[in-house]
């Protein structure tokens, strides 16, 4: 330990006499540490700790799938497969479903809209979470309690433990509060405040196949999910002898019904964790460069102290001695590097969570705690031997016939080391540009997508008016339309209109319908998306209409049974036949639609989804209660002054419905951005961790040919007096780089074959192996090297022959 205090204490002073170097080295090992270690610390809070809950590796998300039918390729279970999983099954030692939603909560005077579930009430049992304050619901509460969650017990109460009992309106009724859970439990989204109890008995199943109830289980020890979900089929299977199965297409979509199992941190993280990886392995690899140039400084001043160590080793120095002593300079560097690395990763990580896309669990509790901390100073330990290592060798092994040699530099043997680092950093920023450029073909292949509806100049926002003469469809929709007419009288307002379902901002529910032609056969009937709409929808949103007509106000008072449908649908519906005036029936209704107008399909889920078929209803449909309330629609307003307008419209929601916050405040062309973000921002991230790369690799080159045109002075000299022209030695040189980058981009190609599939989910409309971006990037790379290489080679060809012999 006194040699090593003794080594370090002189490798300090030694750094300080060159503080160019100790400055260049520290710089660019703490700029990539720093960014090692700040995706590290996001990837570790998001992906590598344990769920917040009592030994989450036995819990397991619960869907449902039926290959063979029409439903999606996954969907949620049904309430009887609950029922039948809860009250039957032998592997699971408790079971759950919950849901999330907007409404509204008013305690006082204060209302606003917040997230919501209505779990049933083995939620808490099954992730194994108690309060803090009070009790967990129990049956015998039915609807009438709510569990409130840490962060609204701070906000609205103050943290007052008086909150228990206390009356609140939640959900559309006055409930009690009966408990407040921890700051960890999130389940089912990091923004949930309040959760509503109930529960799922037998008796209340009054319609079979509403597969809308996605479920949580905790499995007993030592039970796997291939096992439960084998048990969990067979109970499904059997649920219509107790429940029936009056249902059109029940009995078969249970006949081929398969359970799904997962863990359930896979269901949670499953659709951040690939970026996530991709991003920490892009930030790895710009260390990678890192490490390999600060490796090749560190060389080059191994090969300036030749002489040094080689006096060393005749005096008796022993290998271990030398090893130290270069190593002891490696690894104060790598110690002030981590420093850095901490100081920037604390600064640029808030910044990083701000541009993050929302939605990823966890991300609030990222931040630099011990176990960050210990990880880089782990990291710093790995650099100090990485970069620090191969010099240490170096100077174990002195050449003492190079003391009388008098010349200065690595022979020309050991050029092969420094290329081949160099190689390696090419490589590696190369498979970074082209992810990048995969990326960047993504981006703009989505912006050329062709939505179906215009996203510039249209403003969007919802309410839900809570008064005594809502109470049905009819008096919902007076209420709707005449809204409509005081909204579209705004300055500035071009038109207006309202639908339940905006696209980019809420998927629509689906239904089973039949043709006339069709027949009673229940596997006949198509599954189709639905939403209502009212107003100037179609002309606000800038949906063409294709044939007929778009809603008037006629049909929203009435149960006329009008109906508008998308493109798609009516191609699945009737096929090569011009479908205004047709008619179809609804599932389990007596009534009949007909076709009155076909609008433009719409990407209701994102640009990447394709168009559903889908049917807009009036506010009032030809149901046998008149029709569904439609009680707080998307509002959608055409204006020039989207981004400016929401005062007013509050202003004027605040006169007809003062009891009702506005939320869901949106434009639209910021749900478009919304609908991109992830991309964006894995873009963005992965783009400034290539720019980083192509700088250092280019530095890494430059230097190295630098260092060789400083050790080739004297040939360089020679070559020149005899007659080699300035552009023959620059071509000399420029050649000497280009064989480096070239060797380099080829296994950069190899590599970036393997590394671009874990982008597949990521890409759009662009394969992982695309011709342009693999042949457009490589030739940058190229043409980067080709620039880096020319600069030392300038310096070569004006080198006077006189002076460089001289001096020699």
């Amino acid at each position: 330990m006194n040699q090593w205090l003794t080594d370090l204490r002189q490798a300090m002073r030694t750094l300080k006499r060159t503080p160019g170097f100790t400055a260049i080295a520290v710089g660019m090992l703490g700029l990539a540490i720093g960014a090692t270690v700040g995706m590290f610390s996001v990837v570790k809070t998001v992906l590598l700790d344990r769920l917040p809950y009592a030994q989450p590796d036995r819990l397991v998300y619960i869907a449902s799938s039926a290959p063979g039918s029409q439903l999606p390729a996954e969907f949620d279970a049904a309430p009887e497969f609950f029922i039948q999983y809860h009250e039957q099954s032998k592997l699971l030692e408790d079971v759950s479903t919950s849901n999330s939603f907007t409404s509204t909560l008013r305690v006082g005077d204060r209302a606003e809209r917040v997230r919501m579930s209505w779990p049933t009430n083995s939620l808490f049992s099954t992730l194994g979470a108690t309060p803090v304050l009070g009790r967990l619901p129990v049956d015998a509460d039915e609807s009438r309690t709510v569990v409130i969650s840490d962060a609204l017990w701070a906000d609205w109460f103050g943290r007052d433990p008086g909150v228990i009992g206390r009356a609140v309106w939640a959900s559309g009724a006055e409930r009690t509060v009966i408990g407040v859970m921890g700051p960890e439990f999130r389940y089912p989204s990091s923004d949930t405040r309040l959760w509503v109890s109930s529960t799922i008995k037998p008796a209340d199943i009054k319609e079979v196949g509403d597969f809308d109830y996605p479920l949580i289980g905790r499995v007993k020890p030592g039970v796997t999910p291939e096992a439960l979900a084998d048990e969990l089929t067979a109970l499904a299977r059997r649920a219509p002898e107790r429940f029936g199965d009056a249902a059109p297409g029940y009995a078969r979509t249970v006949a081929l019904h398969r359970a799904v199992v997962r863990p359930l941190a896979d269901e949670l993280l499953g659709s951040i964790a690939r970026p996530l990886w991709v991003l920490l392995g892009a930030a790895a690899i710009v260390l990678l460069i890192a490490c390999a140039n600060v490796a090749n400084l560190f060389l080059v001043r191994t090969e300036g102290r030749h002489r040094e160590l080689a006096v060393r080793s005749a005096l008796g120095a022993a290998r271990g001695q030398l090893v130290r002593l270069q190593l002891a300079e490696a690894i104060i560097v790598a110690a002030l590097a981590g420093g850095v690395a901490l100081v920037l990763a604390a600064g640029a990580l808030p910044l990083f969570l701000h541009a993050a896309p929302p939605g990823i669990p966890r991300l609030d509790l990222v931040g630099m705690d011990l176990g960050t901390l210990l990880f880089t100073a782990a990291l710093a330990g790995v650099v100090a031997l990485v970069c620090g290592g191969l010099p240490a060798l170096r100077a174990a092994r002195p050449d003492l016939t190079r003391l009388r040699e008098g010349g200065r530099g690595m022979t020309r043997r050991h050029h092969w080391v420094r290329n081949g680092l160099v190689m390696g950093q090419t490589a590696l920023a190369l498979v970074l540009l082209i992810g990048s450029g995969l990326l960047l073909r993504s981006a703009y292949a989505l912006q050329q997508v062709d939505p179906g509806y215009d996203t510039q100049d249209i403003f969007t926002f919802q309410f839900a008016p809570d008064r005594a003469e809502l109470k049905d469809a009819p008096s919902y929709a007076r209420f709707h339309l005449a809204f409509l007419e005081r909204l579209a009288a705004l300055p500035g307002v071009q038109s207006a209109g309202l639908v339940e379902n905006v696209p980019l901002d809420e998927g629509t529910a689906t239904m089973r319908v039949r043709t006339e032609a069709a027949g009673a056969n229940p596997d006949d009937r198509a599954l189709i998306s639905y939403t209502y709409s009212a107003g100037d929808y179609f002309k606000t949103m800038g949906i063409a209409v294709l044939g007929g007509r778009a809603f008037t106000d006629a049909d929203h008072g009435s149960t006329l049974g009008n109906v508008v449908v998308s493109r798609s649908a009516a191609q699945l519906l009737w096929p090569g036949e011009d479908p205004v005036g047709k008619r179809f029936q609804r599932q389990n209704q007596t009534g009949w639609e007909t076709v009155v107008g076909v609008v433009e399909d719409v990407l209701q889920q994102g640009f990447r989804a394709k168009p559903e078929p889908v049917v807009y209803f009036p506010l009032v449909d030809t149901t046998e209660k008149g029709g569904r309330p439609v009680s707080s629609p998307g509002y959608v307003v055409r204006t020039s002054r989207a981004d400016t307008i929401a005062p007013d419209v509050r202003a004027l929601v605040r006169e007809v419905a003062p009891e009702a916050p506005m939320y869901r405040v949106y434009t639209m062309a910021g749900l478009v951005e919304g609908s991109m973000v992830q991309l964006t921002f894995t873009l963005l991230t992965l783009g400034i961790t290539s720019i980083l790369a192509l700088v250092l690799g280019a530095v890494g080159l430059y230097g190295v040919l630098s260092y060789i045109v400083a050790e080739r002075t004297r040939e360089i000299g020679v070559r020149m007096a005899l007659g080699a022209r300035a552009s023959q030695v620059r071509t000399l040189v420029v050649l000497q780089g280009a064989r480096v980058v070239g060797v380099g981009v080829g296994i950069g190609l190899l590599a970036a074959l393997a590394f671009t599939r874990a982008l597949g989910s990521l890409l759009y409309d662009v394969q992982p192996v695309d011709a342009a971006t693999f042949t457009t990037m490589p030739l940058a790379m190229v043409l980067v090297g080709l620039m880096a290489s020319y600069l030392p080679a300038r310096r070569a060809s004006s080198l006077d022959p006189m002076t460089s012999l001289r001096k020699d």
